[in-house]
Order: C-alpha cells, then sequence, then structure tokens
C-alpha cells in the first residue's frame, strides 16, 4: 500500500457523516482508515452500515490523539500516512501533488497541504494555515495565522515552501520515519506532538514543506474549545515540553527562563481580567511540566545539541503585541 488515509476520532459522528464523504469522493485508489478512540456515539456501528469497506482499528479508551495514532499506525502498512482531522473537507487532487513531492524529494519527511476554515473558506484556518514555524521561545505560529489573527486567502502563500512543522490537521508523512522516531511523544497527549515531532526529524536533517498545490478546509475546534482552560493547560504545559525535548543544552535553561517570565505575564493578565478558570490552567500547566521532568516522564531528544532552522530569530509576542505586526508578510520587514 502506498497511501494510507487515517482518520483519527472520538465520539465525532457528526463530524464523520459531515466530512467523510468528501475523502472517500477524493481519494479514489486509496485505502482510508478510522482508528476510533472508544467511541461511544455509534460511531462503529454507523461506520459499517454507511461504508462497509472503510478499515476501522477501535481503541477500548480514549488514547489522546498521540497514542490515538500511535497504536493505530502499528497496524497500518502503508508507504505514505495522511493524517486527517475527522472534520476535514478535502478537494480533488488534494493527494497526488503531496506524493509527487515525497517520490523527488527524499529528504523531505512531512508535507502539509493549504488549510483554510470551513465556516469561512477565503480565510485560513487556525490550525495550521499555510504552514507552522516558531520563534526562539517556542511559540508556535503560522503563515496565516499568527495567534488569533486570521489571514484573507489573496494566493499570498501559493508556493512550494519549507516550514518548521506541518499542521497535524492534516499531515502527510513517511510510515518509516514516523516508527523509526516514535511517532508522537505520548506526554503531549494532544496538541503541539505534531510540532514536537517535526522538530525532532528537522534536528535529525529531514525537511517539513508546505504546497498549495493540495487545499482542504478544516472547522476546527472538534474536540476542544479555543476557550476551554483544559486546551490552555495542554498549550502551556507542551510548549514548554517542545522547548526541554528539543533545544540544545547552551540554549535550554535561559530560554524557558524567559518562557516562564511570559507565561506569568500571560496568568497576570487573565488574573486581572478575573479570568481565574486560565490561570489556574497555567499554574498546572508548570506544575506538571515540572512534574514530568523531576519524575523523568520526558526525555530530552536533542542528544547531539543540534538546532535546526528556519526559526524565527525574534519574539513573535513582541512582535505581534508590541509592533503591532498582525501578518506574517509584516513579520519578515520586521
Amino acid at each position: 500500500m502506498k497511501v494510507a488515509i487515517v482518520i483519527l476520532t472520538w465520539n465525532g459522528l457528526r463530524h464523520l457523516k459531515t466530512f467523510l464523504p468528501s475523502v472517500v469522493q477524493h481519494s479514489i485508489g486509496h485505502s482510508i482508515f478510522v482508528v476510533d478512540n472508544g467511541s461511544m456515539d455509534g460511531s462503529k456501528d454507523w461506520l459499517s452500515i454507511t461504508y462497509p469497506a472503510i478499515s476501522v482499528i477501535r481503541h477500548d479508551r480514549n488514547l489522546g490523539f498521540c497514542d490515538g495514532y500511535n497504536k493505530g499506525l502499528q497496524q497500518i502498512k502503508s508507504e505514505y500516512y495522511v493524517l486527517l482531522n475527522s472534520d476535514v473537507e478535502v478537494t480533488e487532487g488534494w493527494i497526488d501533488p503531496i506524493i509527487e513531492i515525497f517520490d523527488k524529494q527524499p529528504d523531505v519527511a512531512a508535507v502539509q497541504p493549504k488549510i483554510l476554515s470551513y465556516e469561512n473558506e477565503s480565510f485560513f484556518e487556525y490550525a495550521g494555515g499555510a504552514g507552522g514555524h516558531i520563534d526562539w521561545l517556542g511559540y508556535p505560529f503560522c503563515r496565516g495565522r499568527i495567534f488569533d489573527t486570521l489571514e484573507e486567502d489573496k494566493a499570498q502563500y501559493n508556493d512550494v515552501s519549507e516550514i518548521f512543522w506541518a499542521s497535524g490537521a492534516c499531515m502527510f508523512i513517511r510510515s518509516d520515519l514516523f516508527h523509526k522516531h516514535a511517532g508522537f511523544d505520548w506526554a503531549f497527549f494532544a496538541h503541539m506532538e505534531e510540532i514536537d515531532l517535526c522538530w525532532r526529524l528537522k534536528n535529525l536533517g529531514y525537511k517539513i514543506l508546505y504546497t498549495s498545490e493540495s487545499t482542504v478546509y478544516h472547522l476546527g475546534g472538534g474536540t476542544l474549545q479555543k476557550s476551554s482552560p483544559y486546551k490552555t493547560f495542554l498549550n502551556y504545559r507542551n510548549g514548554l515540553f517542545l522547548l526541554y525535548k528539543n533545544l540544545p543544552r547552551q540554549k535550554l535553561y535561559h530560554t524557558i527562563f524567559i518562557r516562564l517570565i511570559l507565561d506569568g505575564i500571560s496568568g497576570l493578565r487573565h488574573f486581572m481580567k478575573l479570568e481565574f478558570r486560565f490561570v489556574s490552567a497555567i499554574l498546572k500547566a508548570h506544575f506538571s511540566f515540572y512534574a514530568h521532568v523531576i519524575l523523568s516522564k520526558i526525555n530530552r531528544t536533542n542528544s547531539l545539541n543540534t538546532f535546526a532552522t528556519p526559526i524565527f530569530n525574534k519574539s513573535i509576542v513582541y512582535q505581534y503585541f508590541i509592533r503591532k505586526s498582525r501578518y506574517f508578510g509584516q513579520l519578515l520587514k520586521s
């Protein structure tokens, strides 16, 4: 098997009903798998009746994004994986341009298509946009999306470009590299695990690419809304995980120290707004990070002390909030 499209779902029957038809329609000749994280909403029965040709791998409980995929992909033999969120609508010809990149460029580990908003199709979507980048303090952002500012798609990112990370909403990846380098880190559970995987691969010399020749539309917020304190917890904790795992030792400690200060300022802003749920989430994120490090539940992977580029060598927080640079193109001029 050359291409396996793998959709992870947890109680996502409504999304499967809405978005799976486009995947079936535009993926003829390729195998589709649904990995079910112990859903209790009738997903399995609906799939067996409506799409009996689709293979379903069922876990007995919710393993999260990371181990849900890790354990599911162990049962799928294919040259390339397409990891696809259940709330993504795909378009005609979305697979072939990316497989062509893989076939011609053996040093490319993962590729992301253009990800637009399902609800507002002329704008980029939060989780990926036109490819992910990261600043020197570990804050992720995208071409087409910086923090909560989304750009309109005006063909400004109609290209093939090297990026720092490919979105887990729709990630094409070589299966041998995924398994050889341990896939997603289970400790992340969900959120930023794809950034960690891409960073590890880049530290080993592989490239991550974006191409506008393939387009998908992502609903977003299908599992956790952006306003969820639990998502805040995951984002803050996993951001620290990213730095601890992947930075070279000579950059590690002072970078994390500055990040702790900025996280504290963020927590203070929430406190001033009386948003105590988010203050609590940030505090819990830090305590969880310290506990994982002390108990060795998360390990540094950058033993070679290499440092993958490109990383935005300025602070995206400063550029966005102080200099008011809201768009990726403005960052390049700053």
